[in-house]
């Protein structure tokens, strides 16, 4: 179900933990997964688990409980804007607005082209940099006024 590469990421992250103790390797694993597949099926998360050698449900526990794994088909870029409240004040509901507006679609919506989905983040940790975009979970944009969007949006191209 995944590629010898992704197996042997996943096998460099088991090394780094005793056997006993493979559980911890989860996180990783399932990043591995989602990056080669794009995002998580319950039977994807089952194979992953099932790999490491830890009960399914504990797989299951961590993908539903993090905001960074994709349980369902997304855009070729998931676009996921801060709107907590210090973003929010810092301008993140203008750029989320701003980004609705140009894309057409609202958070939890894929444009029509599947290029592109719209998501609301949780806190990212980088207020200072407000408002912030995180590109399909592993790449943070700061300081994303208007004219940072449409070039972060030409790029994606």
């Amino acid at each position: 179900m995944l590629s010898k590469e992704s197996l042997q990421k996943i096998d460099i992250e088991l090394a780094k933990y005793p056997k006993e103790q493979s559980r911890s390797a989860i996180m990783a694993a399932l990043r591995i997964a989602q990056t080669e597949k794009g995002w998580l099926s319950n039977e994807l998360i089952e194979y992953v688990a099932s790999y490491i050698n830890i009960p399914p449900v504990q797989a299951l526990e961590v993908a539903t409980f993090y905001g960074m794994y994709n349980l369902k088909q997304y855009g070729k870029y998931k676009l996921s804007v801060c709107t907590n409240l210090p973003c929010a004040l810092s301008g993140a509901v203008d750029a989320a607005d701003y980004l609705k507006k140009t894309l057409g679609v609202n958070f939890g919506e894929t444009t029509a082209d599947g290029k592109y989905t719209l998501m609301e983040g949780e806190c990212m940790g980088a207020c200072g940099d407000a408002p912030v975009i995180l590109v399909n979970n592993h790449k943070m944009c700061g300081y994303m006024t208007p004219d940072a969007i449409d070039k972060k949006l030409a790029e994606l191209q």
